[in-house]
């Protein structure tokens, strides 16, 4: 997209502000859940649709969260490699995004109670931990993704919490399959978040934003990422092997291809090439969508 300007429609502002290409990471593990709840016979369109509407609402909250904390406190500079932070060029005030924050996370609690009023307490747990670490990411006194810990919540409330989740109020009970799988699906939207942090490497260190990327440094956060994408195709081969699911189980498989070039461009990419990573990074969320439209397929292989 070309870079915005005083005269961008609005819309268009608001539209990359919300990141569209980071919402694969709140889709996927909508896909995966609702998938084995279908497969086994507990469907339900009401709450599946709340779970994908949560999910997303969250996502773009966080998105504009950070766009407004990373200005609030420095870390945001003209020198920033990644897109075009609205509230850091002047685009959207910060009284309107503080404003837009609100709404966002607002209607995120509103469809959450409706969650609630479907499957109880552990979605109650799970929402409100939710809200709150994502208003905590890069906010308040001690923001959670400055000091090396936005991996792991990333990993967890995208994949254990989201898929279990998403399960959870169809089925209304708890799987230790739906666990299994919320595995992958976590790990390759935590790359997602990998590539942004390898890429602003050099800013946060300046800014003193401690990220995983940041303590770990370059040849680590690479390391990371390939551990990463690793885990995601070894889940399926040994769920195969065991005999626990059918051959479909390894559609999943499909991907690797993107996946082994987006390996080759993490090696070989160095952090000045800001272009190169911001691809990068739009191709892992479409890795992971890939990914998990695939293993959903694959679930309900012969169900």
């Amino acid at each position: 997209m070309a870079a915005l300007n005083t005269r961008t429609p609005k819309w268009e502002v608001w539209l990359w502000a919300a990141r569209p290409k980071t919402l694969p990471a709140a889709l996927a593990p909508v896909l995966v859940g609702t998938a084995l709840a279908y497969a086994d016979g507990a469907f339900r369109w009401g709450p599946a649709l709340g779970a994908l509407a949560g999910a997303l609402l969250l996502q773009v909250g966080v998105n504009f969260a950070n766009d407004y904390f990373d200005w609030a406190k420095g870390v945001d500079r003209p020198e920033r490699k990644g897109p075009l932070r609205v509230t850091q060029s002047g685009l959207v005030s910060p009284r309107e995004m503080r404003l837009a924050i609100a709404v966002v996370f607002g209607l995120s609690a509103a469809v959450g109670l409706y969650l609630v009023a479907v499957g109880g307490w552990p979605i109650l747990a799970i929402g409100a931990a939710a809200l709150l670490c994502a208003l905590l990411y890069s906010g308040g006194p001690f923001p959670l993704g400055h000091y090396g810990l936005g991996d792991l919540l990333v990993f967890l409330f995208f994949g254990p919490a989201a898929v279990v989740g998403t399960y959870y109020v169809q089925a209304l009970r708890s799987s230790w399959e739906a666990l299994l799988w919320s595995v992958p699906v976590g790990a390759l939207v935590t790359a997602i978040l990998v590539v942004n942090n390898f890429r602003d490497l050099d800013t946060d260190r300046e800014a003193g934003k401690r990220t995983l990327a940041v303590l770990l440094g370059e040849r680590g956060t690479r390391l990371e990422y390939a551990l990463l994408l690793m885990s995601a195709y070894v889940v399926p081969l040994g769920v195969w092997l065991a005999g626990a699911r059918p051959v479909g189980v390894l559609l999943p498989w499909l991907s690797l291809p993107l996946a082994l070039r987006l390996l080759r461009t993490m090696r070989k990419t160095p952090i000045s090439d800001g272009e190169t990573l911001n691809r990068a990074l739009a191709q892992t969320a479409q890795l992971g969508l890939a990914y998990s439209v695939l293993l959903a397929f694959g679930l309900l292989w012969e169900s």
